[in-house]
């Protein structure tokens, strides 16, 4: 059984925010091969508290007790608020109407607010043990690599969802431009890191009748599933003009569970740093042939990216979990 962390920043029932971190909860709720021990939430898609909360909220509707442990308010130096007002913009009132009716998580207290402590202490105390699944902006797992310096070898490995390369109208993704300097640390702590970019997230879609087929089960958890993502998948319709929606961060345990999902391929990787339209955009190369041209070797953190995805698959994977529940 493979242990997990997963850092995050859930939005599930909050009008307007995506609703992929729920998703890939409740995967690796549902998944009997996965054995989720902590969530630590981040500013992101929602703030931290709100995304602890979302958290805190599914876990008591199944009954489970999991820690949730709050992290980072905001980036370690980008500036917050031009992020925040777009993210927490429902650009149309009526979009907004989306989501009458779908219950708001309960205010429930998180379980601490040292995010970045908690990850880096279990896993430097379990070496070996954890795979830390990274999926919302990297300031929680950057300040804790930064306190545990011994975390980067403790950790079994790192799998992000962040970075965009050659998508047309995406100069970078929201989860590394939030924070690009967390982004930049954790790639070059010398952890063994797997990266989901949104290159291959966006070969993933959930349609409505997708939706309906993988939540037939009465179970809370498809339930839930079913309840959050219904209003997402509509406003996804509308404002993105897709049949439904993507499901960037379910691919990433996805692939945890059986990495015949997805296929990928190793790359040198980094961000963009200086300020100007590109800050935060990620790039990637492989090793020239003649090393005497081109981008020298040493530059960029060798890591493993995503790069083409099973679609089928991984919604038959879904489906299943959530019907052996």
């Amino acid at each position: 059984m493979k242990r997990l962390i997963i850092d995050c920043d859930p939005g599930n029932g909050i009008a307007g925010a995506n609703t992929d971190d729920g998703l890939a909860l409740a995967l690796a709720l549902a998944s009997k091969s996965l054995s989720l021990e902590l969530i630590t939430t981040v500013t992101g898609n929602t703030p931290s508290a709100v995304g602890a909360q979302v958290a805190k909220d599914l876990l008591q509707r199944l009954g489970r007790n999991i820690p949730v442990v709050q992290g980072a308010l905001q980036a370690l130096r980008e500036d917050p608020a031009p992020w925040r007002a777009r993210l927490d913009h429902v650009a149309d009132e009526k979009l907004g109407e989306l989501w009458r009716g779908v219950r708001q998580p309960q205010r429930i207290p998180a379980d601490g607010h040292d995010a970045a402590g908690v990850m880096g202490q279990l896993i430097c105390d379990n070496p070996g043990e954890f795979t830390l699944v990274a999926i919302g902006p990297l300031t929680n797992v950057a300040l804790a690599l930064q306190r545990y310096p011994a975390m980067a070898e403790s950790v079994a490995e790192i799998v992000i969802m962040g970075g965009v390369f050659a998508l047309d109208d995406y100069i970078k993704d929201t989860n590394f431009g939030l924070d690009p300097e967390a982004a930049h640390q954790v790639l070059h702590s010398g952890a063994t890191i797997t990266l989901v970019p949104m290159d291959a997230t966006t070969q993933t879609l959930m349609t409505q009748q997708d939706l309906t087929r993988l939540t037939a089960n009465d179970h809370p958890l498809p339930q839930f599933v079913r309840e959050t993502l219904r209003p997402w998948i509509d406003y996804s319709i509308r404002t993105r003009h897709l049949p439904g929606c993507w499901i960037h961060d379910a691919l990433v345990v996805a692939w945890l569970l059986n990495q015949r999902v997805a296929d990928g391929v190793d790359y040198h990787v980094d961000i963009e740093l200086r300020p100007g339209a590109t800050r935060g955009k990620s790039w990637r190369y492989r090793t020239p042939l003649r090393l005497d041209i081109g981008v020298p070797p040493q530059t960029g953190a060798l890591v493993h990216v995503i790069q083409t995805v099973n679609n089928a698959l991984l919604l038959e994977m879904i489906e299943k979990a959530f019907n052996q529940l």
